[in-house]
C-alpha cells in the first residue's frame, strides 16, 4: 500500500534497516517517518538520553548558531520545546524577553528567572491560544531538536511562523535524515536511540516545510559541531548498550573526547557526515 508523505505529498516506500527495522521513506523528498513497532531500533527507556556535562558545552554552542542566524541581536525570543529553560535563561541573561511553549513531557525543573518572566505557556505550540500567538510578534523563535517529535510538523511551523514578528527568524536543529548515519549505521544510529523521533527530516524536506509555512530567506545548514557524540554513540549501541542508552557509559563518553578530533575532521571535508539540520528563515514582512 502506498502512503502519502507528511511533508510533500509525494509517495513513500519502506527502506530496510535489517530484518527487525524499517522506516518509511518519502521518494520524492527523503523525508523518513518511523513506527517504533516497524524501527525499535533497540530504543532507549526514556526520552532523555543526554549527560550533564555535555549538554552545557551544547548550550553555549547552540546559543552561537541562534545567535549567528538572527540579523541583530534579538531583544525577544521564542522557544518551542523549552525544557528546563536553560537556553532561554542565555538569552534572558543578556536581556532578552523571553517566552516558551513546552508540554513538558520530560517532567523537568524549569530555571526559575526564565519561570518567573512569565511567558512560558505548558502546552504543545499547536495547542496556543489564538491571542498568545497574535500578541507574541518575538524577534527570534526556534526549536531545538523538537520537530523531530511533534504530532503535526506542519501545523507547529505554521504557528511558529506566526509567533515571530513580520521579518523575523525563525531557527529550527533537527537531527538530518540525509547525512550518511543511517548508510553507515543502520539501525544504530544513535538518533533512533530516542523512542520519540518519530521523523527525520532532510534538506529537501525541511525546506519545503518552511516554504508551505510562508517563510522567506530559507536556507538550510549542517552545523559542524552539532551532536559531537553522535559517532561514539552510534559504535557503542552496535556493541549494545543497557535501557538507559549510550550515553550512560562513562567508556562511551571518554571514546566520544578521544575520537573528537577525527570526528571534526571529517565532518569538514564530508559535510554529509554531520547528524544535524540547521533551518534558518525569516517571516515576511
Amino acid at each position: 500500500m502506498v502512503t502519502m508523505c507528511e511533508i510533500c505529498g509525494g509517495p513513500t516506500a519502506p527502506w530496510i534497516l535489517d530484518p527487525d527495522n524499517r522506516l518509511i521513506r518519502c521518494t520524492a523528498c527523503g523525508h523518513l517517518t518511523r513506527n517504533l513497532t516497524d524501527a525499535p531500533a533497540h530504543h532507549r527507556a526514556a526520552a532523555y538520553g543526554g549527560e550533564p556535562h555535555l549538554d552545557r558545552l551544547r548550550l553555549l554552542l547552540t546559543h552561537r548558531l541562534l545567535q549567528q542566524a538572527c540579523p541583530d541581536a534579538p531583544t525577544s525570543v521564542f522557544e518551542i520545546g523549552y525544557g528546563s529553560g536553560q537556553l532561554l535563561r542565555s538569552f534572558a541573561d543578556v536581556g532578552a524577553k523571553v517566552g516558551g511553549a513546552d508540554p513538558d513531557q520530560l517532567d523537568v525543573a524549569v530555571d526559575p528567572v526564565v519561570a518567573a518572566g512569565g511567558g512560558l505557556h505548558p502546552v504543545a505550540v499547536e495547542d496556543l491560544g489564538q491571542q498568545v500567538v497574535e500578541q507574541t510578534a518575538a524577534d527570534l523563535v526556534f526549536g531545538i531538536h523538537v520537530v523531530e517529535h511533534v504530532r503535526d510538523p506542519a501545523r507547529t511551523m505554521q504557528v511558529a511562523a506566526q509567533l515571530a514578528r513580520p521579518g523575523g527568524t525563525l531557527a529550527f536543529l533537527t537531527p538530518a535524515g540525509d547525512s550518511d548515519g543511517l548508510t553507515r549505521w543502520g539501525s544504530n544510529w544513535w538518533m533512533l536511540e530516542d523512542p520519540t523521533h518519530v521523523r527525520f527530516f532532510t534538506a529537501n524536506s525541511l525546506t519545503h516545510l518552511a516554504q508551505d509555512a510562508g517563510l522567506e530567506q530559507v536556507q538550510v545548514h549542517r552545523p559542524r559541531l552539532d551532536s559531537l557524540v553522535t559517532d561514539a554513540a552510534s559504535a557503542a549501541r552496535r556493541r549494545g548498550t543497557g535501557p538507559d542508552g549510550a550515553l550512560a557509559s562513562r567508556a562511551v563518553l571518554a571514546r566520544a573526547a578521544l575520537s573528537a578530533p577525527w570526528v571534526l575532521a571529517r565532518r569538514t571535508v564530508q559535510p554529509l557526515s554531520r547528524p544535524s539540520l540547521l533551518l534558518v528563515a525569516r517571516r515576511p514582512v
